[in-house]
């Protein structure tokens, strides 16, 4: 298929990018350290790092972690939110020649332990708040070092301590942990200064991250994303960006509002590498759901890029406060994770004079490889476009291309495409064709322009607030329970998060309640897979082998 989207490109985004350029993610990190030293690169909590500061933490936790004895392309898991640690923490983990493994700080042990043994981590620096968590798994894991960081560390001396009492001792969030041999932040911090750190030959086939993911199996699966994967998308959002960043007035020094978590990677890429290649500070907000908080945060700042999902840029727009907000230097809102709803855009549009703009792509391309145009000022009710040095083709069945206007399974090719999943070579062979294409498991329609809408899932992933939860891991869990006989899971249509988890239930006995059901998934599920609905039935739709049909549950729904 022709690349018919080029003749949408606007003046100046190229065809192709040159990821030449750099020969690691660490290579274009140490140029923006070199560049831009003096500038802010985080701000959080009323407290700023400068590009030089985060340079020289890095390195100094770099040469700590060298110190432990790991081998190049050691796995290092990252349990935390959006604090000042992360970035450091990432960028030290890359230069010690490691690579990052993301994971989400309110996981449940379960998940926690199935995540640290897939992935052979052997070290973990994690938040004190969710230190608990990593207690009740670490003597299963092959976890030999952890590094337990707290909110106050990098805040200053008497500023450190009363953040670091208040979140203690009057919010009581760090509860009771205890892990003997794991060392303070700051102290590694201390050691590694006094230790060399070894330069560490990294090229673009070294893998930078582990992104975890779901699957079809319901089991989460490493995705692997290599120093190539981070640069192209870097490099790709870059060049998308700049007819919106070219606009008057210009911006020497930009600041993106960081809201989404550094360990999904929309976040990580979008906001922490592509800022980090800009020169731009980032803004730090660790728990976003606290609207007002987060809407007094940002009314100390002056924000050029707000990228968000749908959910979070409707709660925005519900706070009164946040329309008294100066949006006089709002060059961009790059949207994803979810479909952006046009009534959402439209009031956004309203309040910011800025469109929301959608994209897509998924933790397997690094994330982005389709996008709305970054100066655009119409809503397309599309995905948009291939972005530069990406290939998408509309496939059937069997494999092969539909003519424009025909649905069909939306494929990607291009350097941002992972290497494959982490030791998992016949999902990795399912997933990617010989001839390089991902198959995502969207189905798409794409018209004469190059324009895709996203129409209809072929997995039966569900997607609540731009988080994946697949209904196999789920109704695993549910089923375990002693009184429930059967199982199965649906999305449903939820106004705050896109879609909510329904779950169905044909019970073991009369006396099981939905509330119980509710406490049991709490203690074995992070809140966004928890079930928002749930009925219980006599018997579940079935086909003739006896698979649970939860397209039959779904078309119940549509009738009703």
């Amino acid at each position: 298929m022709d690349k018919i989207w080029l003749k949408s490109y606007p003046k100046g985004v190229p065809a192709e990018i040159d990821i030449s350029q750099y020969h690691s993610l660490v290579h274009l990190m140490e140029e923006s350290f070199r560049k831009f030293g003096a500038r802010n690169a985080y701000a959080c909590m009323g407290k700023f790092l400068t590009y030089a500061e985060v340079d020289d933490y890095s390195k100094k936790l770099a040469a700590w972690l060298q110190g432990r004895g790991l081998k190049k392309g050691a796995r290092v898991a990252v349990m935390m939110p959006n604090v000042l640690q992360y970035p450091i923490t990432v960028v030290a983990i890359l230069r010690a020649g490691y690579t990052v493994v993301n994971v989400n700080p309110l996981y449940t042990p379960r998940e926690l332990e199935h995540q640290l043994i897939d992935s052979g981590s052997e070290a973990l620096i994690v938040l004190e708040n969710f230190a608990v968590t990593v207690q009740q798994v670490i003597a299963k894991t092959q976890v030999k070092h952890v590094v337990v960081a707290s909110m106050g560390d990098l805040l200053g001396g008497t500023k450190g301590m009363l953040v670091n009492f208040v979140v203690r001792k009057v919010k009581k969030m760090v509860p009771a942990f205890s892990l003997p041999n794991a060392t303070p932040f700051k102290a590694a911090l201390a050691e590694g200064a006094r230790m060399p750190l070894a330069a560490v030959a990294l090229g673009h086939d070294d893998i930078a991250f582990l992104q975890y993911t779901g699957g079809t199996t319901g089991v989460s699966k490493g995705a692997v994303l290599s120093h190539r994967n981070m640069i192209a998308n870097a490099l790709q959002n870059d060049a998308w960006a700049q007819p919106a960043l070219q606009k008057e007035p210009k911006i020497e020094a930009m600041s993106i509002v960081c809201a989404l978590p550094l360990y999904h990677i929309f976040a990580l890429t979008v906001c922490m590498v592509m800022g980090t290649r800009w020169g731009a500070m980032n803004i730090l907000i660790p728990n976003p759901r606290d609207i007002p908080g987060f809407v007094k945060e940002l009314a100390k700042h002056e924000f050029n890029v707000l990228p968000g999902v749908n959910t979070l840029y409707n709660a925005l727009l519900n706070n009164p406060d946040f329309a008294k907000l100066d949006f006089s230097s709002l060059k961009m809102c790059p949207g994803g994770g979810m479909a952006v709803q046009q009534t959402v855009n439209e009031k956004w549009l309203k309040l910011t004079g800025c469109l929301i703009i959608e994209g897509y792509g998924l933790s397997e391309t690094s994330p982005t490889a389709i996008s709305n145009l970054s100066d655009t000022t119409e809503f397309s009710g599309s995905i948009g476009i291939p972005i530069p040095s990406t290939e998408v083709v509309i496939l059937d069945d069997d494999g092969h291309a539909v003519p424009f206007g025909q649905a069909g399974e939306i494929a990607i090719r291009g350097p941002q495409v992972m290497v494959g999943y982490w030791k998992r070579p016949d999902e990795t062979a399912q997933a990617i064709s010989a001839d390089g294409f991902f198959k995502t498991g969207d189905i798409g329609i794409m018209d004469e322009r190059g324009y895709t809408r996203i129409v209809d899932r072929k997995k039966d992933m569900i997607l609540v607030s731009g988080f994946n939860v697949y209904p196999t891991e789920i109704e695993g869990v549910v089923a375990a329970h002693p009184d429930v006989l059967e199982c199965a899971c649906i999305g449903v249509p939820d106004s705050h998060a896109g879609e909510a988890v329904k779950l169905f239930v044909v019970p073991r006995v009369a006396t099981l309640t939905a509330e119980q059901l509710m406490d049991y998934c709490k203690e074995q599920l992070t809140g966004y897979k928890r079930p928002k609905y749930i009925e219980f039935r006599s018997e579940l739709p079935k086909s003739n082998v006896g698979k649970i049909l939860r397209r039959e549950l779904r078309e119940e729904r549509k009738v009703a």
